[in-house]
């Protein structure tokens, strides 16, 4: 390389760059999105509910966090290809596929950052005195009501936590994904196999570092934006 990685156009991003880009963010947005009426519904049965077969759930919804990105990507291969059981019903009913779509590429990040998602909304959830909602039902209110003005106000900043971390983990997502939806550039590249890829290619430093630079700059992001949401919402809560 004449010019270095550090020369003139060092700085400047491709087209597909762009689109890796883009891309990801969209992924990460709609994954987040998505998951989180089921992340709040979940993580409050696992901190309030008593049935049978909790800890099996609680098991099943971290399981993406021990089990390999690759086999998890496998199984949604299986599971929500177009010859998979799920995929090919949804293709039938809905026109929605999964494999080797960008579609599939925000499942498979819904899917790897769930855990974290939940698991941020029942710390919240779980440090919430229970007292605040007997009182709400002593005074006839129903569960729902007691969940929407109680619950889930004071514990919205683990909500928005929970959305941020599924967000930033969606972002960075890789192995399920490039297992499941491939590297199509232009439809499944996001932001983490563009940047597998320029490691791979002869003179790819220079986008390397400036996929790189955008991938911390978006997790330093979102690690800000969760701790002022958080902290907005701590001085709207009244003091006792």
């Amino acid at each position: 390389m004449a010019d270095g990685v550090w020369g003139q156009d060092a700085f400047a991003f491709s087209p597909g760059e762009w689109t890796a880009i883009a891309l990801s963010l969209r992924v990460g947005v709609v994954a987040a999105l998505v998951s989180l009426p089921a992340g709040v519904a979940i993580a409050y049965a696992l901190a309030r509910g008593r049935f049978p077969g909790k800890f099996l759930l609680n098991a099943v919804v971290h399981l993406p966090l021990v089990l390999p990105p690759v086999v998890t990507g496998w199984l949604l291969l299986i599971g929500f290809g177009r010859f998979g059981p799920f995929g090919r019903a949804l293709e039938h009913c809905c026109g929605i596929v999964f494999a080797f779509r960008w579609t599939g590429a925000a499942l498979a990040a819904a899917i790897m950052g769930f855990p974290l998602m939940v698991r941020a909304i029942r710390l919240s959830i779980e440090a919430i005195d229970p007292g605040l909602e007997d009182a709400a039902r002593t005074l006839g209110a129903p569960e729902w009501y007691v969940f929407a003005t109680v619950t889930l106000p004071l514990a919205a900043p683990g909500v928005i936590a929970g959305l941020i971390l599924g967000f930033a983990k969606a972002i960075g997502e890789f192995g399920a994904t490039i297992t499941f939806v491939a590297n199509i550039p232009g439809e499944t590249q996001t932001l983490a196999t563009a940047i597998y890829v320029s490691t791979q290619v002869p003179g790819g430093d220079a986008a390397t570092w400036r996929l790189t630079v955008v991938a911390i700059v978006i997790a330093v992001g979102a690690i800000f934006a969760s701790e002022a949401i958080a902290a907005r919402f701590a001085l709207r809560r009244p003091e006792r």
